[in-house]
């Protein structure tokens, strides 16, 4: 039996959790073709599900507080963590010689990651008598309001052009393209696929009658999700006979946590939990949804089609899920409140409008992960006959 290629597959999620969440839907999918080695840069939530045909090195964790890297494990400063995480990636690469490198969101984000990440491309290039098909994992919509745009698209070019030999872009292209958040796209060398939404391997769970009915409320990881949470608490105290589930998400910092405890402690009709086992199954079954707008709870409602508004995560200059936001309210399938906007009051505004609110049924591409496989899968055999093309020919090459 011919073993399978070997895909060696960069994951950092640096605020929240979207990024590692997407990367294992997409990995797990990518393991029915590939031997999947995962190379996790982060902190791994407790209770997470991961897929079991994957193999995870776990690095030294690293996360991004206010623009600076910061060690998530006492046993390491950021420094030694840096030279640590740079030996593993290094060490993996030249054990597991992979036929592809899947980098996500770099070099369209993740630029405190450079540390590692040239060099994990340069020895990919230059150390490996075949280098593998080296290839950038995207969301639908980056973030486009920086005040030096221009010279960070630059310097995308320059790293793109010179390491990548394609780009997937994870969004129906009828949604959102690339173009749409990277305006130099038509000077990028590699060929860019649009491969649809990558979401995990689900079906819409018919709701149980018997539950009582209650809004769900999230913040995804959490990191970021305090104003939203203690918004939507405060709310549910200004409306009358209505049952509301807050998920605070697992990195909410302990003090926040703290202060969301004493806010809802003796409260009817009102819980608090840190995490779930499964945040679509809780849509499914819920009246309602508030959250913030990230890609995967973003997909996740629209799935389940439950009435939802949310709240996109604007700190910063970050319009990515603001954007993303827009995009599903002109669709009809989510209200949107902006961020500068919320409060108590205006949020149960809102809560009461939303009762009534039915989303529409979109037609957005959801093969995302499937469809990622079958373009990693056709360009890595076309590499490789371009190679076995090179290698018949260097001999001949060698009597001239």
């Amino acid at each position: 039996m011919t073993p399978q290629p070997t895909l060696l597959f960069y994951c950092q999620h640096a605020m929240g959790m979207g990024h590692l969440v997407r990367s294992l839907a997409l990995a797990d999918a990518l393991s029915q073709s590939f031997r999947v080695v995962l190379l996790n840069g982060g902190e791994l939530p407790p209770g997470l599900s991961l897929p079991e045909a994957i193999e995870i090195v776990n690095l030294p964790p690293l996360r991004l507080t206010e623009g600076q890297l910061v060690s998530c494990d006492s046993r390491y400063s950021v420094t030694q963590a840096q030279t640590v995480r740079r030996d593993w990636i290094l060490n993996s690469l030249r054990q597991l010689r992979p036929d592809v490198l899947l980098i996500e969101l770099y070099p369209f984000g993740r630029k405190k990651f450079e540390f590692e990440l040239l060099p994990l491309l340069e020895n990919a290039k230059t150390q490996m008598g075949f280098p593998p098909l080296i290839v950038c994992s995207l969301r639908d919509i980056l973030v486009s309001s920086r005040s030096d745009q221009q010279s960070h698209e630059q310097r995308i070019l320059s790293t793109v052009n010179r390491w990548f030999d394609a780009i997937l872009v994870h969004s129906d292209p009828s949604f959102a393209r690339l173009e749409d958040s990277f305006q130099s796209r038509a000077c990028l060398s590699p060929p860019v696929h649009h491969t649809g939404f990558v979401v995990g391997n689900r079906q819409k769970v018919s709701r149980d009658r018997s539950r009582k009915a209650q809004i769900v409320v999230s913040a995804g990881g959490g990191h970021y999700g305090f104003q939203l949470l203690r918004a939507a608490i405060e709310a549910h105290g200004l409306l009358s006979d209505l049952t509301m589930k807050v998920i605070a998400g697992p990195f909410l910092p302990e003090t926040d946590w703290n202060k969301l405890c004493l806010a809802v402690d003796g409260r009817q009709g009102l819980t608090l939990v840190r995490c779930v086992p499964d945040l679509y199954s809780e849509l499914c079954q819920a009246t309602a949804s508030i959250s913030q707008c990230g890609y995967n709870t973003a997909m996740e409602i629209v799935q389940a089609r439950v009435p939802a508004l949310v709240v996109p995560f604007a700190d910063g200059g970050e319009d990515e899920q603001l954007k993303r936001a827009r995009r599903l309210d002109a669709l009809g399938a989510m209200r949107v409140l902006e961020q500068k906007e919320l409060t108590p009051k205006r949020m149960a505004d809102e809560i009461r409008n939303l009762i009534d609110f039915k989303p529409t049924r979109t037609r957005l591409n959801f093969d995302g992960a499937w469809q990622s496989t079958e373009i990693l899968c056709d360009l890595l055999k076309r590499r490789q006959a371009t190679q076995r093309s090179y290698a018949a020919e260097e001999p001949a090459r060698c009597l001239v």
